[in-house]
Formats: C-alpha cells, structure tokens, sequence
C-alpha cells in the first residue's frame, strides 16, 4: 500500500511537471506566431497591425490621434475611409502595400513623409453647407470637422464704447481710443489706424516712471509714459539665436521679449486680433531705468565685472545676481506691450485650459491619456455651444505655430459674456525651438478633429 502510494504520488508529480512545461512552450509559441520574428525586430504578422504609441514623448496626442483614426487598416474593404477622417485623407499613404507597413512602426519624426498639397481640403472647403451636410451624413459623424462659426456681423458687435457709453474727445489718448473700440469679437478692427498709432507712441514717447509688476514667475517692468499710456516691459536676456536650453521644461524656460513681438505681428496677420499691440524699443538703462526706478526695483541695480550696468529685480524664476539683465554697457532692448483696459471698464474673467499642461516633472494631464477627452470638454460650458470651442481650435494653431507650451490660463471680457472671443497673452515662452514642431500643442484640434473654416483658409493661402 505504501509503494502504490509512492508511486501515484510520483506520476502526479510528473504529469503536473509535463503540464507545466507544455504550458510554457504554447505560451512562447502563441507570443512568437501572434507577433513574428524578423531578425532583432518585433513585427506584426497573422494581419495585426499594431502600432507603438508613444506614451511619454511629446508627441503622445499626435501618436493616439493617429492611430486611432489616420491608420484605419482596410482588412476587410480596399480603401475604405475612416468615419472620423476628412475626405480622401492623404495623411497617410495607403498605396503602400501591407508588406511595407508591417516592417514599418509609425514615427512622428519620419523625414520621409510625402508633401500634401492638400487639394482634399480645398475641395471640402468649397463645398456649400448642403454638401458639407451630405457628406457628414455619409460619414457618420456627429461633429463637423470645418465649421463656418466666425466672429460676428457687425449688427451683433458692440464695442466697450458703446456698452459703458464712453465718449472720445479730442484730448483722448490713443490708448484710450484703442480701448473704447474694443468690441465682442476682437481687440480691433483689421483696417485701424489706431493699432499702429499705439505702436508709435510705445516706441516714442518718453519714460517718466517705471514700477516692478507684482505677480508671474519671471521680471516684468510697467513703463509709465505721459498722458496715461502705459506699456508692459520684457526685457532682452540674451541673443535671439539662443535657443531653449535641451534640459529646461516648458514651465522654467526663459521669457524672450522677442517672442512677444512676433507674436502680436502673427495673431494680425492670421486674422485672429486677439493679442494686444507689442513693439521692440532701445533703452538706456541709465535714464530710461535706473532714475525713474525706485524701491526695491532700485535696489537690485549693480554695475558688472565689465562694467556693464544690470539689474534683476524680485520674481519666482532667474531674479538673482546670477541672472541678472544687464545692457551693452548701458543700452537694453525689449518689448513694449499696450495694457488692456483697466477692471473699472472692462474687468477680464480668468479661464482653466481644458488642456492645460500637468506643470509637473513626472505627472500627465487627463487629455493626454484620455483619448475621448474632447468628447467631455463638449458636454461643458461654454464649450457646449456658441464659439468658444472654436476658439481655443484657434488658440492650439497659433500656439503650435509659435511653439508656445506656455497655455495654461486664458482670459475674455466679463462685459460680453461667454459669446466673446479668447484674448491671446503672455507669449514670452513661444519662438524657443525654431528647429522643432511641438505636435502635442495641437491636442485640441487632433481630439475634437475640428477647425474654424476662417482659420483654414488663411492657413491653406
């Protein structure tokens, strides 16, 4: 009995052990066949594509978009479009045969890629609204992808003026002419001689005070000229060749007062007027500064090893001995801003990004691990209806455009309500990387694949 136990005992050993070791080999054999093998490369076989989403770089929202609509395989139908796509997409080749593609991972960075005319565009752009809604239709969708939502008719367009009845006089400032003409859909008119009047005084008139602003992370100054006008001042760090250091993030980058300059320029020439005027003026530190200066602003000025003059006033970022702002040996150039009217006239309500960055090291923003995330932003006001939506489209092209990480706020006028356009500010950390396309910026546009037609058109010319 006792040798009939022992060997049951050691048969259930061994088959369990046979078990196991089958076990393991189909394991092994299910990964390889599912996968394939081709010589160090993992590729796809049996018809499964799978594509490697780039989870932590910075072109994750790029990567999910694309996967999830661009790379649609047509296993079942040659040449079927995706219902979430524009009309025949060329983003991605689809004449490549299914050999190419499964030997090739996609990249964001591929040099390779093919130069679209984008004619399909165009043509979808031509087409009238009933043609538009055929097609939307056909497709399936519940969104359209261009939308003809624009500013306003001028019937529907009132200005500061005519809401708080402000009267200009002969004696008004061009700063104050500037702020009655604000109206619901933009900072000015297209045709305006006021804009450019403003961007003379900034750069002409004399300085007769200069003050600290309190607040932000990096040295800004508040110029004060005659008559009321009033300027916000980024001063020049350092040449505008340099670029944003490699290991710096987006939230410890270093402002350019340039960047503010080319900004403005931008906003007007797409059509947009949501950014206030900005020009570039040549300082002397020495009687521009340092003696309309005073307090603690004053206290910071010290004179350099080379005998340059500098100053670095008190701020969260780069206020110290160390990176101080110093002239050559006394002249400094930098940006001139105009200010917006003050909270008397025209108080400014203050927004939360829906796709505000993490501003964390380590840590994501919901949207870029959410890829229905668009599809909540929707059912929230004043995303929900009216032009807002469209307008941080708007507000993701002109940052891409600028390489501006920087958008975590943004701000519109209490006076107009929700139906009023986005104000575009505080661009000091746009322009940092010339050489590279911040895909991620464009999260907005990628997730609720839409764009505002206005805007499409002046980007298509």
């Amino acid at each position: 009995m006792y040798r009939f136990s022992l060997r049951l005992k050691e048969r259930l050993v061994i088959c369990v052990s046979i078990v196991a070791v089958l076990f393991t080999f189909m394991l092994v054999m299910d990964i390889q066949m599912d996968l394939g093998l081709s010589k160090r490369h993992l590729v796809p076989s049996h018809g499964k594509i799978k594509y490697v989403v780039k989870e932590d770089g910075p072109g994750s929202a790029y990567n999910s978009f694309k996967n999830r609509l661009l790379q649609k395989t047509n296993s079942g139908i040659s040449g079927n479009m995706s219902k979430e796509s524009l009309p025949n997409d060329t983003v991605v080749n689809t004449k490549r045969s299914h050999k190419d593609d499964s030997h090739k991972i996609p990249n964001i960075d591929d040099k390779d890629e093919q130069v679209d005319d984008f004619s399909d565009l165009m043509d979808y752009v031509a087409l009238d609204s009933l043609e538009r809604e055929k097609y939307k239709l056909e497709v399936g969708r519940s969104h359209g992808v261009i939308s003809k939502v624009a500013g306003g008719t001028n019937s529907d367009n009132p200005t500061i003026g005519d809401l708080k009845n402000i009267i200009i006089e002969k004696n008004s400032t061009t700063l104050e002419q500037f702020h009655a003409q604000i109206s619901q859909h933009e900072l000015y008119a297209e045709n305006t001689p006021l804009v450019d009047q403003l961007l003379k005084d900034m750069r002409t008139e004399p300085i007769v005070h200069v003050a600290q602003k309190s607040g932000g992370t990096q040295l800004k100054l508040i110029i004060d000229y005659p008559n009321e006008l009033q300027a916000l001042f980024k001063p020049m760090r350092f040449p505008r060749e340099q670029q944003t250091l490699p290991n710096h993030f987006y939230f410890t980058d270093y402002e350019r007062h340039n960047a503010e300059i080319a900004a403005f320029h931008l906003d007007r020439i797409l059509g947009f007027r949501r950014a206030m005027p900005v020009t570039g003026r040549l300082l002397n530190m020495t009687t521009d500064l340092y003696q309309k200066a005073e307090g603690d602003l004053l206290n910071t000025f010290f004179v350099s090893p080379s005998d340059n003059l500098c100053f670095h006033g008190k701020c969260s970022y780069y206020c110290d001995t160390s990176h101080a702002i110093c002239g050559n040996p006394d002249m400094l150039e930098g940006s001139f801003a105009a200010f917006l009217p003050s909270n008397k006239i025209a108080p400014t309500k203050v927004w939360r990004h829906p796709w505000r960055r993490s501003y964390h090291k380590r840590r994501k923003a919901q949207w870029e691990t959410d890829p229905n995330y668009c599809q909540m932003v929707r059912e929230i006001p004043p995303y929900d209806k009216g032009r807002r939506l469209l307008d941080l489209m708007d507000m993701a092209v002109f940052d891409f455009l600028i390489g501006n990480m920087d958008r975590h706020h943004y701000e519109t006028f209490r006076l107009f309500g929700n139906n009023t356009f986005t104000l575009h500010l505080d661009h000091g950390r746009g322009f940092g990387k010339p050489y590279h396309d911040e895909v991620s910026i464009l999260a907005p546009v990628l997730q609720c694949c839409m764009i505002r037609q206005s805007t499409l058109e002046v980007l298509l010319k």
